[in-house]
């Protein structure tokens, strides 16, 4: 397959480089912002029809949560246009496009893991742009396979593990919320599931799919910062807090766990536990002088 990534220099889209040499059958084009502007689709058409691409995986995105407050068009460009955009030109050139989406999509008020059919209500301006994201492209009517996750991070990027560990080394006691509930997800492992799906999915074939994708387990931010601290033996003392206590301009689900059952069963995925892959995460930073 021909493969355009895009949004390449972001936490996804930098580990699905990691792995293109595992899966050199293809031919991958990453691309981010500088090669490819994916809101515009006059672009985005080109790019297809000349490197013939079969197969699009969209890890663009605008993730500023709180930035989207007060950002909203910036935002609905990127989340909603852009995948527009590239829906169209799969459309155009019966290409497949796998898009990842988020559990912001959910307003937080289920008490079991959220299922794909579930009722949809975001509660921010990032949710609503990402899920008007997703209905753009199932509008489109182009062949679709919609992954939402949650709680990503990497070693690439600047994500919630790499700030605990910056707070952790400079302050002897920080407060985390221990009232909003999910599961964290390591970038690596959804890329890996990404491109073993790819090789399960054929682009030849049309499809209108959604499945939920994080690492297995359940914490609190307060709980995952604790792990942290203490995989990396740092002094600084975690205090559980309220989300009064922590205001931000936009507001966050309270329980957004993924029932992944979906994607694990159709693509015979083994999903680590958070804390597993957490530690995995850990030692490669370590590895690479982070």
């Amino acid at each position: 397959m021909n493969l355009l990534v895009t949004g390449s220099r972001g936490q996804l889209g930098s580990e699905l480089q990691a792995l293109q040499n595992a899966a050199s059958g293809h031919a991958w084009h990453f691309c981010d912002l500088l090669e490819l502007d994916i809101t515009d689709a006059s672009k985005v058409e080109a790019f297809c029809r000349d490197h013939e691409i079969s197969a699009i995986v969209n890890c663009a995105a605008y993730t500023a949560v709180d930035k989207a407050e007060s950002e909203p068009e910036l935002a609905f460009k990127v989340n909603r246009d852009g995948a527009s955009a590239l829906a169209a030109a799969a459309k155009a050139f019966g290409a497949l496009l796998v898009h990842v989406s988020t559990d912001y999509v959910f307003d937080g008020t289920n008490h079991r893991p959220y299922r794909e059919d579930d009722p949809v209500a975001p509660c921010g301006v990032y949710g609503r742009s990402k899920l008007d994201g997703e209905q753009a492209i199932r509008d489109s009517g182009c062949s679709h396979v919609i992954i939402r996750t949650s709680w990503l991070y990497s070693v690439h990027g600047q994500n919630f593990v790499k700030t605990m560990l910056r707070l952790g080394r400079e302050r002897e006691q920080i407060g985390v919320v221990f009232d909003q509930i999910g599961t964290p997800t390591w970038a690596a492992d959804l890329a890996g599931a990404i491109v073993s799906m790819l090789e399960q999915l054929d682009p030849a074939s049309q499809y209108t799919e959604t499945f939920h994708y994080s690492n297995e387990g359940v914490c609190s931010w307060y709980d995952f910062a604790k792990a942290i601290m203490s995989a990396e033996r740092l002094s600084c003392k975690v205090a559980p807090i309220e989300s009064w206590e922590f205001p931000t301009p936009a507001a966050r689900p309270y329980f957004s766990v993924l029932n992944k059952r979906k994607i694990r069963d159709q693509f015979g995925l083994e999903i680590p536990h958070w804390h597993d892959s957490m530690l995995n995460m850990l030692q490669e930073l370590r590895a690479s002088g982070g």
